[in-house]
């Protein structure tokens, strides 16, 4: 009896082709997605280079743009100090100005409770003047004040130095003049404050003439008035001592 192995043979080798194709088509499935993976991967690592190419262009615009920024904030800063100093100069300067300025504007100025208006170098040769009595060289100080008189005959110092004159010229005993410059001063403000005084030192000059009795007169007028003064008191207790 001869069998028939043909038919399950062929079936065999279908089945082997069959199992052959679908392994060959599987594996080129594979492949392809493998290149499609491998390609994805490729673009977003390119995609990711020039996003990192980017920001590196970024951050170095924006260093640059902080060095722009930061040289600018130097220079303003530079330019701050140069006009600062500029500033400061200028006010120096200014402050210089108005200080030569008030050597030679009048001032408001106060002396034995009068206040009038003077130029700078009126006070200063004034106060020479007495600083030059205060030291006792009373020939030196009349000579001084009667300068000064003769050369600011309007001046608002005219009262006190004639006051200061009588009295170095007292001190330096010329009672006469002393006399003349005492009455003057009582002739052209016979309130000012040194009047009382002024018009006891002419009887005190008169005293030292020996002239008794024009002294006695006159300390009778200082009390008649200027009651209530040091002057007062002054001549009171000397009219005593004359009776």
């Amino acid at each position: 009896m001869t069998l028939n192995v043909s038919f399950p043979l062929r079936t065999v080798a279908v089945a082997a082709g069959l199992l052959l194709s679908m392994s060959t088509h599987a594996a080129l499935f594979e492949d392809t997605e493998a290149r499609r993976a491998i390609l994805d991967l490729r673009q977003r690592v390119e995609r990711q280079g020039e996003e990192i190419q980017n920001f590196q262009r970024s951050l170095l615009e924006q260093q640059n743009q902080f060095e722009a920024l930061r040289e600018e904030t130097a220079r303003l800063r530079g330019e701050k100090e140069e006009l600062t100093q500029a500033l400061r100069r200028q006010q120096a300067l200014s402050q210089g100005v108005d200080d030569r300025l008030k050597r030679f504007e009048p001032t408001q100025v106060k002396v034995d409770g009068v206040e009038f208006v003077a130029e700078p170098a009126e006070s200063k040769a004034y106060e020479e003047a007495l600083a030059v009595l205060r030291k006792g060289d009373f020939v030196a100080a009349v000579g001084s004040f009667n300068d000064f008189i003769k050369r600011n005959p309007k001046s608002g110092y005219v009262g006190p130095s004639l006051f200061w004159l009588g009295n170095a010229q007292y001190a330096s005993r010329d009672y006469n003049n002393a006399i003349k410059n005492f009455n003057t001063l009582l002739g052209k403000a016979p309130s000012h404050q040194r009047a009382p005084e002024a018009m006891l030192s002419v009887a005190n000059c008169q005293l030292e003439l020996k002239d008794i009795k024009a002294a006695r007169k006159t300390f009778g007028e200082v009390v008649k008035t200027y009651p209530h003064t040091e002057a007062a008191s002054a001549a009171s207790e000397r009219l005593a001592k004359l009776k």
